[in-house]
């Protein structure tokens, strides 16, 4: 689930405790866990509501002033069901964080990753090609890494996204930099590889 930006500061200091997003089906479920760009959550509750159900007091918890600027930002076709997805902060590091910084792995570990790599690979090689540049070039906007690795930006941004999921890489700023897993399973990559 994607918070803007201008939300998320509501979302850290706990004055956003709803959303609304108009879904042609639900995508996310109640008691599942999603990250918002700095914390995470947890859906405590989503109900499919009509726009005229929603309140004054709703639409301040959702982070607007009014029913009115609510139903003016939302995205999506009017005739799509509408949620409203109730939702309360979690304090405690997002899962990736911690395993991005596991900076020793063992062998069943780099066994693992290489497996989910293989996985990632289905359709051609690009995991290890993206880690190596990655580790080379920390920093580099993904539209540059995405000219040097012969890959659209969209396209790479997505799947560099999937390898943040296995802690092996983390955004910056600009660019992405190896995480201590990733340079740990790199490692362990180069010294099994022939």
């Amino acid at each position: 689930m994607l918070f803007e930006r201008r939300l998320r500061e509501g979302i850290h200091d706990g004055s956003i405790t709803l959303a609304f997003r108009r879904w042609r089906r639900p995508q996310v479920t109640g008691g599942g866990r999603y990250r918002t760009g700095s914390d995470l959550v947890e859906v405590v509750a989503m109900d499919e509501v009509a726009l005229a159900s929603i309140s004054q007091v709703d639409a301040r918890r959702a982070g607007y002033g009014s029913v009115e600027a609510l139903g003016a930002d939302l995205r999506g076709d009017a005739d799509l069901p509408l949620y409203r997805l109730e939702f309360r902060r979690l304090d405690e590091p997002d899962p990736r964080e911690t395993l991005a910084a596991t900076a020793e792995i063992s062998e069943r570990d780099a066994a693992d990753i290489a497996r989910r790599l293989e996985r990632l690979d289905k359709d051609g090689a690009w995991t290890l090609a993206t880690l190596r540049l990655i580790a080379e070039r920390p920093g580099t906007r993904a539209a540059d890494l995405a000219t040097e690795l012969g890959r659209e930006k969209a396209w790479l941004k997505a799947n560099i996204r999937k390898l943040k999921n296995l802690g092996l890489t983390i955004s910056l700023e600009t660019g992405y930099r190896i995480s201590p897993r990733g340079a740990a399973y790199l490692q362990a990559s180069n010294r099994s590889s022939p």
